[in-house]
């Protein structure tokens, strides 16, 4: 068996990592033909990776002008620890209201200690800004992960 099949995540440790980890970094390509990373907060949903960002941000331009992106999820300090998935992706922005605030409340849930429903002034400031907001939807073309704690200390 090759070192890259030994350290692949299967499918259930794929979705336990996006489900466990905080941040993505979704890269797209600028205007100037350069990548444009940026960390940002996302909900896995069914395996796959939605953002939400203003309507008018560079990462926006970006994939409006070319939908292609990378989205990284890594965690680990040391080598050994290294755990992530990198996902080659086409994104798809969504402008509907209602789909945008839906995405907003299921952030808010995700990333808000203690609450388990968004409501009153809460609710309020999310519909404030959903519509300068859009929802981002990353589909997969081709995803590769790694877990370098499956080579037990063998580098």
């Amino acid at each position: 068996m090759s070192r890259r099949d030994r350290i692949k995540l299967t499918d259930e440790e794929r979705l336990e990592l996006l489900g466990e980890e905080r941040i993505a970094i979704v890269s797209s390509l600028g205007p100037r033909g350069w990548p444009h990373s940026m960390p940002m907060w996302f909900v896995p949903r069914q395996g796959e990776i939605w953002i939400w960002t203003y309507a008018k941000s560079q990462k926006v331009r970006n994939l409006e002008r070319d939908p292609r992106a990378t989205v990284l999820v890594e965690t680990g300090h040391e080598y050994g620890e290294l755990r992530g998935a990198m996902i080659e992706a086409e994104a798809e922005i969504h402008r509907d209201f209602e789909i945008v605030i839906g995405f907003a409340e299921e952030l808010t849930l995700r990333y808000a200690e203690g609450i388990s429903s968004v409501e009153g002034d809460a609710k309020a400031a999310l519909e404030a800004q959903a519509p300068k907001r859009v929802a981002i939807h990353f589909k997969p073309v081709r995803t590769a992960t790694w877990d370098h704690r499956k080579l037990g200390g063998t580098y």
